[in-house]
């Protein structure tokens, strides 16, 4: 196979993992309607129910990320994989809440595991000048495979169980296919080179502050992103759109967060980066503020939707772009794998905040308000983070 084609074989096996992490991670929120009443749980162990999955991301990543500079990129897929199918199919079997957070805990460690080791496969084995787009076609399959989740919970019929089983078994079936047609860059390239300490693979060489940007803007743009995953259904209905319009905004959010994730990472190759990463905060910006007037006409709402989609999944595919660059090959599993970890950090905010928010008497606009200063934050660390052209010129 020639080096295009195992190239192109690497991205395509990917981005159809990614697009069944994404449905691993949405899968919680989709089936919660029918599976919260028939265990009977309460809010509380609703939100340990929600959470559990994250918690199991925030050690999964960096450990998976770490053990892949020392295995191989593939190998550590190829365990992640495994981790997560199996638990979501387990997901599926159990009758009781202490199993149900068992199983998604240990789903969220192999999530965890993966995702880092598919952004530098991808990144690593693109062809010259298009690292960009790699990643965020990769990227790709977290909204596609939200808007699948949705997707099977429909054609099931409200069956809560069945979207853990595709869930579950479509990346165990994918693992023969990681084994024989995922090209590890990492085993050819660095295989024999030393592997630094986490604070030296993190801070050495001039990468405190990228890292410390990296971060913040993962931090900040993940705690908005998680929040409207589970919240914007809600705070629509709040608003007086009907369930069913509000589960076409949804749609539409995540459709759209396909075009963006592509689009960005295209963009991100070309010779204005910085100009990139600002449109795709100010597209975000755009949306949270149109959001907040809740248009009344149906396809208004799902246009305004698809914005906020295209806006907030183009922030994370830059971001995912500009990770592995910001580290060598050695180091690149550990720094990636940390980034995504501190991002889930924001994940498991943004849904309390909004909770928090709603509890004191804000209305839906008010929320949605109150996320464009977190914005603008995550916005300032992205946009210096882009102007350190050096992160560039990192040898792969």
């Amino acid at each position: 196979m020639s080096k295009d084609n195992r190239s192109a074989a690497t991205i395509a096996v990917c981005l159809l993992t990614s697009t069944f992490e994404g449905v691993d991670l949405q899968a919680a929120g989709v089936a919660a309607p029918r599976l919260l009443p028939l265990l009977k749980l309460n809010p509380a162990q609703a939100g340990q129910f929600f959470s559990a999955s994250t918690l199991g991301l925030l050690i999964g990543a960096p450990l998976g990320g770490r053990l892949a500079d020392r295995f191989g990129r593939k190998t550590m897929l190829i365990v992640s994989m495994a981790l997560f199918g199996l638990f979501a199919l387990g997901t599926a079997l159990v009758n009781d809440f202490q199993g149900l957070l068992v199983m998604r805990f240990l789903t969220g460690v192999g999530l965890g595991g993966a995702l880092p080791n598919m952004i530098a496969l991808a990144s690593e084995n693109a062809p010259k000048g298009k690292k960009g787009l790699a990643v965020g076609l990769m990227y790709c399959g977290m909204p596609a495979g939200g808007a699948l989740a949705s997707l099977i919970s429909i054609v099931a019929g409200g069956d809560w169980r069945t979207i853990f089983y595709v869930g579950g078994a479509a990346p165990l079936l994918l693992t023969p296919i990681v084994l024989f047609a995922l090209k590890d860059s990492y085993r050819e390239q660095a295989a024999d080179a030393r592997r630094p300490a986490v604070v030296e693979a993190l801070a050495a060489e001039g990468r405190a502050v990228p890292t410390f940007l990296l971060w913040v803007s993962f931090g900040f743009t993940l705690l908005i992103l998680y929040l409207l995953l589970n919240w914007l259904p809600s705070l629509l209905i709040s608003r007086g759109l009907s369930k069913p319009l509000a589960g076409g905004v949804q749609m539409a959010f995540n459709i759209g967060g396909v075009v963006g994730s592509a689009l960005a990472g295209k963009f991100m190759d070309g010779a204005n980066r910085m100009l990139t990463v600002g449109v795709t905060f100010v597209i975000t910006l755009a949306g949270l503020f149109l959001l907040a007037g809740t248009p009344g006409q149906p396809l208004a709402a799902i246009a305004v939707g698809g914005l906020v989609g295209v806006g907030i999944m183009a922030n994370q595919a830059v971001l995912y772009a500009i990770a592995p660059l910001c580290y060598p090959m050695t180091a690149r599993g550990t720094g990636v794998g940390a980034a995504v970890a501190i991002g889930r950090i924001g994940s498991l905010v943004g849904p309390l905040l909004a909770g928090v928010w709603l509890g004191a008497g804000k209305g839906a606009g008010d929320v949605l308000q109150h996320l464009v200063p977190i914005l603008l934050v995550g916005a300032a660390a992205a946009l210096v983070l882009a102007f350190k052209e050096k992160l560039y010129a990192v040898h792969h």
